[in-house]
Formats: C-alpha cells, sequence, structure tokens
C-alpha cells in the first residue's frame, strides 16, 4: 500500500523548471494566434496577465508572475 502511495505522490510532483517551459510554450503558441488582431486590452492581475481582442476574446497569461529568488 505505501509504496503505491508513493508511486501517486511522485506521478503529482511537478518540476518548476518544467511547468515554466511548458507555460512558455503555450503562451508562444496563443501569441502566434494574435498576429493581425487588434488588443484592446491587457490587465496583470494577481496571478496571470490577461489580452483582450477586438473580437472580443480574451487570452489568458500564467506563470510569469511572482517573486524571483
Amino acid at each position: 500500500m505505501n509504496d503505491r502511495i508513493e508511486e501517486l505522490l511522485k506521478l503529482i510532483e511537478v518540476e518548476p523548471d518544467a511547468l515554466r517551459e511548458a507555460e512558455f510554450l503555450q503562451a508562444q503558441t496563443i501569441l502566434d494566434t494574435l498576429v493581425g488582431k487588434t488588443i484592446t486590452s491587457a490587465m496583470i492581475e494577481e496571478r496571470r496577465i490577461v489580452i483582450g481582442t477586438s473580437d472580443g476574446n480574451k487570452y489568458f497569461f500564467y506563470g510569469f508572475l511572482g517573486n524571483q529568488s
């Protein structure tokens, strides 16, 4: 039973650098879709950046805010 619990805990562990890299790639993909669109708003919230476009869509970017050591 303990082995199974340890195995499950390893599955949910997240490497900060891997998460940051994945978020960067996601952001790049979203930014590529914005080419040619008009940005009408940009807000920095506590945990994300929100970009609004003239067609009414909103795009959310996570993982770029926070303290650096």
